[in-house]
């Protein structure tokens, strides 16, 4: 009998120290032990009896949260009434469940559970305890504490169902209300019945994985049946069984006894019936029902062709021939048995499989090239959910660019082909490796389309539910994406806080791009992040929008996103029309989306007119063929129109993805603007000039020496500087832009020959104020100042364009890009600074330093 409750006062009592290696380990905290530490529990524990009930997947899970607890006779594990932080399962010995008596003097005995009991499932919900468990003899156990209870109940619920019942089965005092709130088995998940598989060769074992039989395997077939029908011909008989008769069938169990006696190459009974089931997962025998894939048992199983039931035997020539032949079929069965053997494993549904079969798969994963990083607690885990999923033609889509992510593949045999939109076959993936994990961990659709490069190829899978609960949080933290054999891509796993369902955050893993190359990274975004619902805190994609200058330029994006566009699909790489569809439309919502990154710089490169009016063509062109293009060209004509009402209006019903809280800027400085400066000479005479922003300073420097006379046939001697009024000297190079807003406070432009530029000193001007404006500021409040230096502040703020920090970062000259923006404002940044500290050295008497420096103290308040 078993019993659902448990808190630990286990801890507190007086232990039985036990001796043991695996005891021992079982001592470490979970996140301690090793996985030869797990290897040893797992050995030990398997062969339990009083875990026989316990399924595979559980004894692994105990390996690792389980404590071993040894307990002498009279110790209170718990009381009625108290808090649990524990669950127990019995290893040997006794405990009584008690509750109170009526008149609350003493306990009443309801029951002892003995080895193999579970109780103490209570602590799932946090309630009380409806029983006192004393140990009735020396008792050893297995405890898990309540965190990690919850964690093993989360993952095996299912199995957690064979071998535990509610306590409230066991006690009739316990009050209703209470009993409703206790564990329900009926909230447990029920396990799929395997009669749903049976139609699928992947998940039926019984049937066969090939539509034909290969000529090896046929003619093993042949050679085994002509040397039965020879020396054994009571073997191949009609037999009956519940009134059905089944023609020329064998018994399983001495269809192995004859094998083993053929050759001494077979030494185990195990070994033959994979050499059987070889046979059978080709289609060469057969279940007389197909309802059973290769046992050794009183089961019915015929060669393929023996269905009528008529025996021709063999002369005594094709006898001779097959025997000769037998000890090297014998020999070529004995070297594919154990894949059989491994794939009949694989194939059976996760709940069937015994200790025995994780094992073989446990051993198998060991080498496996794509599961090298991940620990053996991980390994075990997944040898119990991995599906065999077997595909038999070349050619084969297994899935397609842009399709919902449902599981991670790992090539068992074979090679399969990736193929990228736009591109085609762009790398090759062979046995022992792995894809499709990425769309798991991100929630995104898929980035490749998946096609077989063989006959017969053989993955292992892993759907989407094991995925997130074995392996979302321990894969590896770096991913490399290769195209041609070249790395093109590099992820890294980092945490964010995603929104659930109830509104709370909690925290997961994402991959993010660290590094690559600007076209793979465009491709990237637009396969996971366009069309796509991603988490709020996901600001990659902005990130991208807003650095995208620094590494790919703007001709390199417009040709790659029309590039793209324009592609045709191959049918025979597996790309459909509806694919075609959605990546025209996601190059239409990148678009849509580049634009309300930078709008205000959206339209300053003349590329993006000439790619936009080609974009519109296009649309234009191919909604003759996709009606549904009709609404997508309305979002790109009120960007060439400029229509910000508009392109707001058809966002909000358009975009529902993605809502930004955008502020509108002010006017920016821009590279078409005109601006009015003075060119002085040594002599301090200047000419006025009013020329754009972007005018380079050789072109300033050509016109300056014309207006001011200066050596006009040797204009390369001729420099263009500021002077400070500190009298230092910066010499502008001919490829500089946006001089005038560059000039540091109370810098001046000079323009003279190379060698008079020692000759240049500073204009009165430059010396700076004499007088101070203290007498003015009094007649201002600080509110009222603070107030119209804090607007003039936030103008100019707001009129820098994003990318200007990144051109002053990386260096502006190397992109010829203007910052004038930018300048302005730094520029501004030191007129307040050095205002406050001039105005203070200007005013005469100590008192009125006092008074205008509290001024300014709550002027910055």
């Amino acid at each position: 009998m078993k019993l659902l409750s448990g808190l630990s006062l286990a801890e507190k009592a007086p232990t039985i120290i036990v001796s043991s290696e695996w005891t021992e380990r079982l001592d470490k905290r979970p996140t301690d032990r090793t996985s030869d530490d797990l290897d040893i529990i797992f050995s030990r524990l398997k062969d339990v009896k009083a875990l026989e009930k316990f399924h595979p997947l559980l004894i692994q899970q105990l390996c690792y949260y389980s404590y071993f607890e040894s307990l002498e006779k009279g110790v209170t594990l718990f009381r009625t009434g108290d808090l649990g932080s524990n669950w127990f399962a019995i290893l040997s010995g006794n405990v009584d469940v008690c509750i109170p008596s009526e008149n609350g003097k003493g306990h009443t005995l309801i029951c002892t559970l003995g080895a193999g009991a579970a109780f103490g499932e209570s602590i799932l919900y946090d309630t009380p305890r409806n029983a006192t468990i004393i140990t009735s003899s020396v008792v050893m156990l297995l405890r898990v504490e309540q965190k990690d209870f919850k964690i093993l109940w989360e993952r095996n619920k299912q199995y957690l169902h064979g071998v535990i019942t509610s306590l409230s089965q066991l006690t009739n005092t316990i009050d209703p209300k209470r009993r409703a709130s206790e564990f329900d088995p009926s909230l447990i998940p029920q396990v799929a019945s395997s009669k749903f598989f049976k139609d699928d060769p992947t998940r039926n074992p019984a049937l066969p994985i090939v539509p034909n039989t290969s000529v090896r395997i046929q003619h093993a077939a042949y050679v085994l049946r002509t040397c039965i029908l020879g020396k054994a011909p009571q073997m191949i008989r009609d037999r009956k069984y519940h009134l059905k008769m089944h023609r020329s069938c064998l018994v399983g169990s001495e269809m192995v006894d004859w094998l083993i006696h053929q050759s001494p190459i077979v030494h185990s009974r195990s070994q033959a019936v994979g050499m059987w089931q070889a046979l059978l997962e080709e289609g060469a025998v057969s279940h007389v029902s197909q309802e059973h894939y290769f046992k050794d048992k009183y089961l019915f199983y015929r060669f393929s062709g023996d269905e009528d039931g008529t025996l021709i035997r063999p002369g005594n020539v094709e006898q001779n021939e097959c025997g000769e032949q037998l000890p090297d079929v014998i020999l070529t069965l004995a070297q594919v048995g154990p894949d059989a053997m491994l794939r009949m494993i694989l194939r059976k549904p996760p709940h069937e499989r015994t200790i025995d079969d994780l094992e073989i798969i446990y051993d198998e994963l060991l080498h496996v090239k794509a599961l090298s990083h991940l620990s053996s607690l991980v390994k075990r885990e997944l040898a119990g959910v991995l599906i065999f999923e077997a595909h038999p033609f070349k050619g084969e889509v297994l899935f397609t660019q842009g399709d919902e992510e449902k599981s991670w593949y790992i090539i068992l045999k074979g090679s399969i082909q990736c193929v990228v939109y736009g591109k085609g076959v762009v790398g090759t993936f062979h046995e022992g490796d792995d894809f499709g994990k990425l769309s798991l961990v991100n929630n995104s659709p898929r980035t490749a389309t998946i096609i077989l490069n063989e006959d017969n190829t053989h993955f292992l899978r892993v759907d989407k539910d094991d995925f997130d609960r074995i392996l979302r949080d321990v894969e590896a933290n770096t991913i490399k994406l290769k195209e041609f054999g070249k790395d093109v891509l590099i992820l890294d796993k980092v945490p964010i806080n995603a929104k659930t369902a109830d509104g709370t955050f909690q925290v997961c893993y994402k991959y993010f791009v660290m590094s690559g190359t600007a076209e793979k990274m465009l491709e990237h975004f637009l396969d996971t992040y366009i069309c796509v619902n991603y988490e709020e805190g996901d600001t990659s994609l902005d990130d991208f929008l807003s650095t995208y200058v620094i590494f790919m330029p703007i001709n390199q994006i417009c040709a790659r996103l029309l590039s793209i566009y324009k592609a045709k699909p191959q049918q025979r790489l597996g790309e459909t029309v509806d694919l075609v569809l959605q990546q025209k439309v996601k190059v239409i919502r990148f678009v849509l989306e580049w634009y309300d990154a930078v709008r205000e710089t959206f339209f300053e490169d003349s590329k993006i007119n000439v790619f936009l009016d080609e974009l519109h063509h296009l649309i234009r062109v191919d909604m003759k063929i996709f009606v549904q293009l009709k609404e997508e060209i309305k979002l790109i004509e009120a960007i060439i129109e400029n229509n910000d009402t508009d392109h707001k209006e058809i966002r909000k019903s358009k975009l529902p993805w993605k809502q930004r809280n955008s502020i509108d800027k002010l006017k920016m400085i821009r590279p078409s603007d005109e601006v009015i400066f003075k060119v002085y000479c040594a002599d301090h005479t200047y000419t006025t000039m009013k020329m754009r922003i972007d005018t380079p300073a050789s072109r300033i420097i050509r016109v300056a020496a014309d207006k001011l006379g200066l050596r006009s046939d040797q204009p390369d001697d001729l420099k263009l500087c500021e002077v400070k009024s500190t009298g230092e000297r910066i010499i502008y190079k001919e490829s500089d832009v946006s001089i005038s807003y560059g000039l540091s406070l109370n810098g001046r432009l000079f323009l003279a020959p190379n060698d008079h530029l020692d000759a240049l000193v500073p204009l009165p001007e430059q010396e700076g104020l004499t007088r101070g404006t203290w007498q003015k500021l009094e007649m201002f409040g600080s509110k009222e100042l603070a107030y119209a230096i804090t607007m003039h502040d936030y103008e100019l703020f707001m009129g820098i364009n994003q990318h200007e920090l990144l051109y002053q970062v990386f260096g502006r000259y190397k992109y010829g890009k203007l910052t004038a923006n930018l300048d302005v404002f730094m520029r501004r940044f030191n007129e307040i600074q050095f205002w406050i500290v001039t105005e203070i050295c200007l005013t005469p008497s100590p008192g009125k330093r006092v008074q205008l420096l509290r001024k300014f103290i709550k002027l910055a308040s």
